[in-house]
């Protein structure tokens, strides 16, 4: 399993940290089948020890390698690799395509870039990542326009707005010089309501693709370290929770406790939340009985129809395991980016 962008960009703040030169390896473009996205990163350092993917492992050593010449030699690369449908079919893929990596130095000590990517990172704040493909000069840029790190003319600031606007990433072209611009936005949460044994299968499965999770369940037995050793396990009511910490455009309620008690407190929130995705265990039954009482209470309609009850795709789940697969499918199948704000 490769490292998540996030875990990447955390651990090269350590490596900085300690002195080690870094080179940062970022797929800037693809064409046909690519085992990894645009965006996907690599970091090297100056003996070798890397972090990430940037193909499915068919490209890695020629990248690793190339990687050292940019940190000798402080000068950026771009590198093109053709990949054979023989070489596609080893790491996953129907047919081959064309991948471009752009190699250069990360890390900057004039601008601390790395350290205020990180820290915007943590704050779940959107923001660009502009590298000057033609000389490794790089740019933070925020939504606004504001930015951190190597001045850029008024139109290439427009022009990193509208990328990150648009919450993707592209290589943007002037008459005399190439950027890459990469944006990086907040990463989505699963908040969990009930340490179940469904909660333990998506827990793992979550952090698999990427998910910050969290769990909360005023039920001390049930929400202990000896169960979840990963996610943030919350002993608290979770309507406590939620209206200290508010759901966002990137996260996901998930109920699973079964108990009305418990399982309403979140959802009554959830359904006037800005959360892209509010699903809750229980049959149609149960979910009648549920409905009843959230009319009850007070809330429209259109408020409880936010709510994917039985939750999950269709796939005839019935174990556990089962059953938070069918969740985080759809999950996924829910998410939008253009919706984060």
């Amino acid at each position: 399993m490769n490292l998540e962008n996030s875990d990447i960009l955390t651990i090269a703040e350590e490596w900085y940290d300690k002195g080690r030169r870094i080179a940062l390896a970022i797929v800037i473009s693809t064409w046909g089948s690519s085992p990894r996205p645009v965006g996907s990163q690599l970091i090297i350092d100056s003996n070798g020890n890397f972090e990430g993917s940037v193909s499915g492992g068919c490209i890695e050593g020629s990248v690793i390698e190339q990687a050292q010449l940019v940190i000798k030699t402080e000068q950026p690369k771009t590198l093109e690799f053709g990949v054979s449908d023989e070489e596609a079919w080893e790491v996953g893929l129907a047919c081959g395509g064309t991948i471009k990596v752009l190699i250069t130095l990360f890390g900057n000590p004039k601008y601390k870039l790395l350290k205020t990517l990180n820290i915007k990172r943590k704050n779940e704040k959107l923001v660009l990542h502009c590298i000057n493909m033609n000389n490794g000069n790089q740019t933070l840029v925020n939504p606004d326009g504001s930015f951190i790190g190597e001045k850029l003319e008024l139109k290439d600031i427009e022009a990193a707005k509208e990328i990150l606007g648009k919450k993707t990433s592209s290589i943007y072209e002037t008459s005399n010089e190439s950027f890459f611009l990469h944006s990086h936005i907040p990463p989505q949460h699963i908040i969990i309501i009930g340490a179940t044994h469904i909660t333990q299968s998506l827990c793992k499965m979550a952090k698999i693709i990427g998910y910050k999770v969290i769990v909360i369940d005023p039920r001390k037995g049930f929400a202990t370290i000896e169960r979840f050793a990963d996610p943030i396990v919350i002993n608290e009511w979770p309507d406590d929770y939620l209206k200290r910490m508010p759901l966002t455009t990137s996260s996901a309620l998930v109920t699973l406790t079964h108990d009305p008690k418990i399982d309403d407190l979140a959802l009554e929130i959830g359904i006037r939340s800005k959360a892209f995705y509010v699903g809750a265990l229980g049959s149609k039954r149960t979910h009648a009985k549920r409905v009843k009482r959230l009319s009850e209470k007070g809330y429209s309609a259109s408020e409880i129809e936010r709510i994917k009850s039985p939750l999950g795709l269709d796939i005839n789940a019935v174990k556990p395991s089962e059953i938070a697969l069918s969740a985080l499918s759809e999950i996924v199948k829910e998410f939008k980016p253009d919706n984060i704000r």
